[in-house]
């Protein structure tokens, strides 16, 4: 199943028939540490998924579900949800709102398709208080004026850098270097020149030398509310002869053979996590999100042209192609714009001097910062 948190998944279609709730094989109920939310649906629709704070609720909005006659009483089974009611917005939209006992972040949010209909189940986990009331944002989405109790936090431009591998998977290794440390050495100073930026927030996937999932890098990003997501990574090749820096969109396909390669080499350690966002998965999942990078997708092929241009500009090394296509698993998510930086090749010897020297860092990290600035600025 693909992992949807905080989402807002569109569909192909443009007309939808009303879906309705089967509250008869629905239920909102404590699980083991959890919360599970349980839905049964007569139709797949586009959804949506956050958490708003004072009070604390779960709030699920759907396109085309119909309330008219819908008893939802028996859904519930209080405990750490203590109340649930089905409100009807202008746009088409329904909302669910669910209030929280306590504090419980969102862990997992899937649709499936099945003979009736679809499955929407969400699962909650227990959270500090701290930690839900930094997450409980419309992480993106902007929050309906139907309920102007609950105010969303602000929290400007959010960006999600993403220093690649770590742990168990030390990405590339030339001449005693490894791409996760390097890489993620190169996040921090990335993210200390965004941190001078005004209006600009910074959250990393990772801060340490530890093995993080692709979709848990996404859900981290999608969590934190990004509005942009930078990938690194500084890729080795049996050859020397490839060299510089280029920047990698989601692609349709697999892209040319170079990207392949680079994607294969990039995601085999989490495919032993169980975690292939590349495969088929949840094929009506896969296909509502395809659709909604309409939005996103032409935002990222932005904001990489514009990265390479300031790559250009501040006389970082390129590669003879820099602007590719792949599909990198971690550029997937459909509600944030994502690119992937190879920083450089540690098969060759000019680059990984680049890459092992502050100095040589400089100039990419310079570029990636102005680049974020302009682009923000714009979506802003």
């Amino acid at each position: 199943m693909i992992r949807l948190v905080a989402i807002l998944l569109f569909c192909a279609s443009s007309v939808w028939a009303e879906v309705r709730i089967d509250p008869a094989r629905s239920v909102v109920r404590d699980g083991w540490w959890s919360l599970r939310v349980e839905l049964v649906l007569s139709d797949v629709t586009p959804y949506r998924v956050y958490t708003l704070d004072d009070p604390r609720r779960l709030v699920l909005e759907f396109e085309g579900l119909g309330g008219d006659g819908v008893d939802l009483s028996g859904v519930l089974e209080p405990g750490r949800a203590t109340n649930l009611r089905l409100e009807s917005m202008p746009d088409g939209w329904s909302r669910l709102v669910v209030t929280l006992a306590e504090p419980m972040a969102v862990a997992e949010a899937g649709m499936l398709t099945v003979p009736q209909g679809a499955d929407l189940t969400i699962v909650m986990e227990r959270s500090s208080v701290a930690a839900f009331a930094a997450s409980a944002r419309s992480s993106g989405l902007k929050a309906d004026a139907n309920l102007p109790e609950e105010g969303v936090l602000d929290a400007g431009f959010v960006v999600a850098i993403d220093p690649g591998h770590g742990g168990i998977d030390p990405g590339a290794d030339r001449g005693g270097v490894q791409e996760a440390p390097l890489m993620l050495q190169l996040a921090r100073e990335v993210a200390a020149a965004l941190a001078d930026m005004e209006g600009v927030q910074v959250v990393l996937t990772r801060e340490a030398d530890d093995f993080v999932s692709l979709d848990r890098r996404i859900s981290l990003a999608r969590t934190a509310g990004a509005d942009l997501l930078i990938s690194l990574h500084a890729d080795a090749l049996e050859e020397d002869e490839a060299q510089g820096a280029s920047v990698y969109t989601l692609g349709k396909d697999g892209g040319d053979a170079a990207s392949r390669r680079m994607v294969e080499r990039h995601e085999r350690v989490d495919l032993l996590e169980g975690v292939d966002l590349t495969g088929q998965g949840d094929q009506v999942a896969t296909v509502l999100l395809d659709v909604a990078r309409r939005d996103t997708g032409p935002e990222g092929q932005r904001f990489a042209d514009l990265l390479v241009q300031q790559m250009r500009d501040r006389g970082v090394r390129l590669n003879a192609r820099p602007r590719r296509e792949g599909q990198f698993a971690v550029l997937s998510a459909a509600d944030f714009p994502s690119v992937l930086v190879e920083a450089g090749f540690l098969s060759n010897a000019r680059d990984r001097e680049r890459l092992l020297d502050a100095e040589g860092r400089s100039p990419l990290v310079r570029a990636i910062a102005d680049a974020v600035a302009a682009f923000a600025a714009h979506e802003g």
